[in-house]
């Protein structure tokens, strides 16, 4: 039995490696959701950067409360199953008129996870369309992993300014336009990009990584992920740190010791030590 979307839903995805709009936060909760992240970046001086914009549910109660949303998780059941584990998260803004850019890329490349069993929910907290670079998908590009070359690009939102190493057709770019409060889904080898922010607003995106419990880091010597459905029969993966507070001392020091690790999966081969700023 399907707990959000349809059988035809779940084909498409299967069939194309995306479907979107999936409706996941009511106008009031996306609104309180994008004034608790801006009320941080305005006690902290400027917009959320580097390491803080990953992994953020550790360090924010909000956000460790939107990954567990019953409706977001309803959508990842019925592609991934009832036992489910939140690997990671990212914040992908864009601010006003900014030149940041993500190249095509495949989100599996540097991850290190045994499995491309995974699947991305996007969260709109801002218009995501054309005008303010929303993301944009290439059909069926999900069943195999193709090479990438680092660029390090200044614009890029990329950890390392990857992009795919062979031609994309952009004319079959099929621009995934989001309201407020909406989600998009997709495979974890997906081709995905977007260009940069033209419009008068933020162009905000939460990005989930969600993977189900049978999933190792095959490349990391410790990986840690949060149980947010279902049970964990495996154990592959250490629990992570569940904030009773926001940026409470126990989670900035989890964060950081964690985030050194992910930096040397993500990174490996570059000599590259952090996040980039």
């Amino acid at each position: 039995m399907q707990k959000l979307l349809s059988q035809d839903q779940v084909a498409v995805y299967r069939d194309r490696g995306y479907h979107f709009p999936v409706d996941v936060l009511s106008a009031g909760e996306v609104a309180d959701f994008r004034r608790k992240l801006e009320d941080y970046e305005a006690a902290s001086g400027g917009p959320i950067k580097g390491e803080m914009r990953h992994r953020s549910h550790v360090l924010f109660t909000w956000i460790n409360e939107m990954v567990r949303h019953p409706r977001i998780l309803d959508a990842v059941e019925d592609l991934l199953g009832p036992n489910i584990l939140c690997w990671n998260t990212s914040f992908f803004i864009k601010e006003a008129h900014d030149p940041g850019f993500v190249s095509w890329h495949q989100d599996a490349t540097y991850w290190g996870l045994s499995s491309s069993d995974v699947a991305t929910a996007w969260i709109a907290f801002s218009p995501a369309n054309r005008i303010s670079g929303c993301m944009k998908f290439i059909d069926g590009t999900h069943r195999r992993q193709v090479e990438h070359a680092d660029t390090f690009d200044q614009n890029n939102l990329l950890t390392r300014g990857q992009e795919i190493a062979v031609e994309v057709d952009e004319a079959k770019a099929v621009h995934v336009e989001l309201k407020p409060g909406q989600a998009s889904l997709h495979h974890v080898l997906l081709f995905h990009g977007s260009e940069p922010n033209r419009s008068d607003d933020r162009r905000i995106g939460l990005a989930v990584r969600y993977i189900p419990t049978h999933l190792k880091q095959a490349v990391g010597q410790r990986d840690w992920a949060t149980l947010v459905r279902g049970k964990d029969d495996y154990g592959h993966f250490e629990p992570e740190y569940v904030p009773k507070r926001d940026l409470e001392p126990e989670a900035l020091a989890f964060h950081a010791m964690v985030s050194e690790e992910q930096v040397r999966v993500l990174y490996r081969g570059t000599g590259k030590s952090a996040y980039r700023a």
